[in-house]
């Protein structure tokens, strides 16, 4: 028997109309023969609700006690969908992460997937029954509640749908797949039928907010085929999987952006060997995600290094340059939280001259500066000022000839 695992936002869920809703879907789904695992957000806004009343009692609440607070949101919505399915004449059985054998790491917020022990799941679907699963949580080795992140819901389903051997991790969410840039921002942007992993990876590492980075890397490494789809319309979306290589790849899939981003900039660094290395090791012990990295030609044996980090990160990432930037004897130290990242992905990049000419030039005739440049085979990135990026995107979408239609 065919197994999908289906996984439902926080918009998806976000009233009990939305919660009738899905369980209709999934009752057809089973009633069509297929074994059905969801795995659920919480309902709406409930986890920065949750989040906010934690800072309103605590300037710094315990990172162990917000994790416990934080993963009330998927067990409310866990057993009102399975209470809703009942009542379609199916039996379901809600499981909190602990429960359904999800072990991590011991980090609080941002916890990894170490383990799927999935028994139980395996028993309630040979039982007939429909398990329903709360994402974004699980235990630690340390056998303490944890949460993934930001996006935990979509690695859990990706997760869970590998452990099983799922057919298929379909990902519901308010938009209808994956288009070829935001779809708010530019209006006549077009759906995706299909994109590879690889391609998958950089649109979500550069600012695509369809799926969380972690999902599609679990999804690569476990070559999990994953169908981005609507909860609102259910049509078909787009399918998230291996690189054909008998098909030739559109130059360019989409056009990404980010806004949520700071450059660092440690000036007059001596250029000799280990500098780098100090400096990374350190802020990676601080547990600081360092994204692009530029370091200038060396003149008269100093040379400047620029990164970029999370902009959640920059007052810890402060914190260690200001710390450093003596130890390093470095002329000191500059942040900019004022920036953007704009991008554009595409496997056929890799045959393709003249792409990354064709960016500079419409960022060139936007009158856009460019302050940092990034490249892979199937990326190229630009830092500008985050008032240029808007404006960015949509001339690069209209250039590249991305338009719907």
């Amino acid at each position: 028997m065919t197994l999908v695992v289906q996984k439902y936002g926080g918009t998806s869920v976000a009233d009990p109309d939305r919660i009738k809703a899905v369980a209709d879907h999934i009752v057809a789904t089973r009633r069509s023969g297929a074994e059905v695992l969801a795995v659920v957000s919480a309902m709406g806004r409930t986890t920065d609700e949750l989040e906010q009343l934690a800072f309103d009692v605590s300037s710094t609440p315990s990172a162990r006690e917000l994790d416990m607070l934080l993963t009330a949101g998927e067990r409310i919505s866990i057993a009102l969908l399975c209470m809703a399915i009942i009542d379609r004449g199916e039996h379901a059985v809600s499981f909190t992460g602990s429960q359904a054998g999800i072990l991590t790491d011991t980090t609080h917020g941002r916890a990894k997937i170490v383990e799927v022990r999935a028994e139980r799941l395996r028993e309630t679907l040979a039982a007939g029954s429909i398990a329903v699963v709360a994402g974004f949580q699980g235990v630690s080795t340390s056998s303490d509640v944890t949460t993934l992140g930001r996006g935990g819901s979509d690695t859990t389903a990706v997760a869970l749908a590998a452990a099983l051997g799922a057919d298929a991790c379909e990902i519901y969410t308010d938009v209808a797949g994956v288009f070829t840039a935001d779809p708010r921002l530019v209006p006549a942007a077009r759906r995706l039928d299909r994109v590879s992993y690889e391609e998958m990876l950089d649109l979500a590492a550069t600012g695509g907010r369809v799926l969380a980075l972690r999902s599609v890397e679990f999804a690569r490494n476990y070559h999990v085929p994953v169908h981005v789809r609507s909860s609102f319309t259910w049509e078909p979306g787009t399918w998230v999987g291996e690189e054909d290589p008998s098909m030739e790849q559109a130059i360019i899939s989409g056009v990404t952006y980010d806004v949520t981003e700071a450059k660092v900039t440690i000036v007059g660094v001596p250029d000799r060997p280990g500098i780098a290395a100090r400096l990374f090791r350190t802020l990676a012990d601080e547990n600081v995600n360092v994204d692009m990295i530029v370091q200038n030609v060396s003149s008269a044996g100093q040379t400047d290094i620029s990164f970029t980090v999370p902009r959640d990160d920059l007052a810890r990432t402060r914190k260690v340059t200001d710390t450093i930037v003596e130890d390093l004897e470095a002329r000191g130290v500059t942040h900019d939280a004022d920036i953007g990242r704009v991008s554009i992905v595409g496997a056929g990049m890799k045959t393709n001259p003249g792409i990354a000419a064709t960016m500079f030039e419409v960022l060139a005739h936007e009158s856009v500066n460019i302050e940092m440049i990034s490249t892979s085979s199937i990326r190229i990135s630009c830092v500008v000022a985050a008032r240029d990026v808007e404006r960015s995107v949509r001339a690069l979408h209209r250039a590249l000839q991305l338009e719907a239609g």
